[in-house]
């Protein structure tokens, strides 16, 4: 699904114009990367968390010349998502 159809079928679902729906989209993403920058989770309740990781460093080798090298440590996006979420998706869609 690309923003648009995401945009249209929120706008058909909420009531509000396409281009409103797509500003509050935009405020929610924008809202989301401010708080992930200052290393919070955020909270969905009936569909998951995002939270940044932190990744540890660690010895990579290259698997063509055996060079040994280490990965430095860094922050990665993770998402978990609701219980419920997880067996919807993992039943094929069906409740």
């Amino acid at each position: 699904m690309t923003n648009k159809d995401f945009v249209a079928d929120l706008a058909q679902r909420s009531g509000y114009s396409a281009e409103d729906v797509q500003r509050m989209v935009n405020d929610v993403v924008e809202t989301m990367g401010d708080v992930f920058q200052e290393d919070n989770a955020v909270l969905i309740p009936t569909f998951g968390t995002f939270e940044v990781k932190k990744k540890l460093e660690r010895v990579m080798v290259n698997p063509s010349t055996g060079q040994r090298m280490l990965v430095p440590p860094k922050l990665v996006l993770g998402f978990k998502p609701n219980v419920n979420w997880k067996e919807r998706v993992k039943n094929g869609g069906s409740e």
